[in-house]
């Protein structure tokens, strides 16, 4: 089955580089059309059927590209383009949307069409994450926001989980997510700071360098050794967590706010 795409980009070269790039990976992918500006774009999805995924240029030659998504009624997937600074580059983490740095390398761009491919959510959850995203692009003063779900790696594809429902991340061979209820799942991410980043620190604690956990997850702390603190954590209260010396009185101040 065909995957038909758009790409909307001012600058010929890129264009013309995204277009080979993605030919190589996957042949049956099928252009729809090149757009060149904001105009172009939405004059051209008032005319035409959505393609399955777009690939979305921020700055456009006459505008920003978010100009289009105000002005018309796309539910597609989008995967951005952008040469942005490193807030905006946490804005589209903390939304779960897609996107990538220019110049685009072929790998990233092979990741992206796989996670694509895998993991599609609703609509309604889609848009939403798009005006959240956009608002925050626009309005950085507004405050931090934080991750509300996390992907996970769920037998040959993605499913989200509620930040809510996270009792910690474990780094093993790989990062483990578990759940308040006992269930365990890889996550998507590969690095434990890049998790941190992306959690409210209210209520998720740093407590070693392989594991962040929940403040909700925490039944009982306990003294070890060399001042060192265990914490039993839920479901079980079996998995047992040790804490550094360094860390225990911050741990402690942390559990009693």
């Amino acid at each position: 089955m065909k995957t038909t795409i758009v790409i909307v980009e001012d600058e010929a070269l890129v264009s013309r580089d995204l277009q080979k790039m993605l030919q190589k990976i996957d042949p049956g992918i099928e252009l729809l059309a090149t757009l060149n500006s904001v105009a172009q774009a939405v004059k051209w999805f008032s005319e035409h059927a959505q393609p399955d995924l777009l690939f979305l240029d921020i700055q456009l030659s006459d505008g920003v590209s978010f100009e289009i998504l105000e002005k018309t009624d796309l539910t597609c997937p989008i995967i951005f383009t952008t040469a942005y600074n490193e807030y905006a580059m946490r804005a589209f983490k903390v939304n779960s949307i897609d996107y990538l740095l220019k110049p685009v390398d072929q790998a990233d761009l092979a990741q992206a069409l796989t996670q694509f491919k895998r993991f599609h959510r609703s609509k309604s959850d889609y848009q939403e994450d798009i005006r959240t995203l956009i608002q925050d692009l626009r309005d950085p003063v507004s405050g931090k926001k934080y991750r509300e779900r996390f992907l996970v790696h769920h037998g040959n594809s993605f499913m989200p989980v509620l930040v809510s429902q996270i009792a910690c991340f474990m780094r093993q061979e790989v990062i483990f997510v578990y759940l308040l209820n006992g269930e365990k799942y890889i996550s998507n991410l590969n690095t434990m700071d890049e998790i941190e980043e992306l959690l409210d620190p209210a209520l998720f604690f740093r407590a070693n360098r392989q594991s962040l956990v929940r403040i909700d997850a925490v039944q009982s702390i306990r003294p070890g050794v060399n001042g060192k603190i265990s914490a039993l954590l839920l479901p079980t209260g079996k998995t047992e967590l040790d804490i550094s010396r360094e860390k225990a009185v911050e741990f402690k101040n942390w559990l009693e706010k």
